[in-house]
């Protein structure tokens, strides 16, 4: 029996931060990535903080401070250190999607999930969550460091291409059109589009007002209760 395949984001749609800044936080407070790196964060963080500036304006600043202070690490040193964060942070995801990723695996779905987090973190995490397979930035080690280099580019790039390469290459050739998505943002509209069952969950404006207009599931959890917006009308607050 060929399997149905479900696509997640990862962060902010399954865990509930960024795997990416929890393993940049850590890096500097570990000493491996040294103190400035978290001030060349501050500004970003403070402005989407205050809700005065954007997640990806912010999440941008994050992988820029990563790739430059990334060069040069061991990656042993790396990896013990995103082992701690995982053992600390694996648990502190969002109760909708951890309940689906349990609902569509019993389902017998293909899981496949995409992040810009890098894969010496991801691997673990999306492993302990049931995933089948799994790609985020994957960074060049030489003679046991960090060149700096992403050789093959970021999976989440390009969530779409990502995806068409993948099913191309694998042993089934899913019917996109009988499979699930999820994401959160407007950088997962392209492959949301892609399937017959797209999931905006705690989306952005940008991904909300698509998701609107193209009548998709629009799926919010907030505190403890988790809200299907079959309709709704925006406010502008700004």
């Amino acid at each position: 029996m060929i399997k149905k395949l479900a696509v997640f984001d990862v962060d902010g749609t399954i865990f509930r931060s960024s795997l990416l800044i929890e393993l940049t936080n850590a890096l500097v407070d570990k000493k491996n990535f040294p103190e400035k790196a978290k001030d060349e964060i501050e500004k970003d963080y403070i402005a989407w903080l205050n809700r005065e500036g954007g997640y990806e304006n912010y999440i941008a600043q994050v992988i820029k401070v990563y790739n430059k202070n990334i060069k040069g690490c061991r990656e042993k040193d790396i990896e013990d250190v995103a082992r701690e964060v995982l053992s600390r942070e694996k648990k502190k995801v969002y109760r909708y999607t951890r309940y689906l990723i349990k609902k569509l695996k019993k389902e017998g779905y293909f899981l496949f999930a995409i992040s810009g987090s890098p894969g010496h973190i991801l691997t673990s995490f999306a492993k302990d969550m049931g995933f089948d397979k799994y790609l985020g930035g994957y960074y060049e080690v030489i003679d046991g460091r960090f060149t700096g280099n992403q050789p093959f580019g970021n999976p989440a790039d390009d969530k779409k291409k990502t995806l068409l390469e993948f099913n191309k290459r694998s042993d089934n050739k899913f019917d996109l059109k009988k499979a699930v998505g999820v994401g959160d943002t407007e950088t997962d509209i392209a492959f949301l589009k892609m399937v017959g069952t797209p999931i905006a969950f705690n989306p952005n404006k940008k991904l909300a007002e698509y998701a609107k207009k193209n009548k998709w599931k629009i799926i919010v959890e907030r505190k403890d209760v988790i809200y299907d917006l079959s309709s709704f009308e925006f406010i502008d607050a700004s």
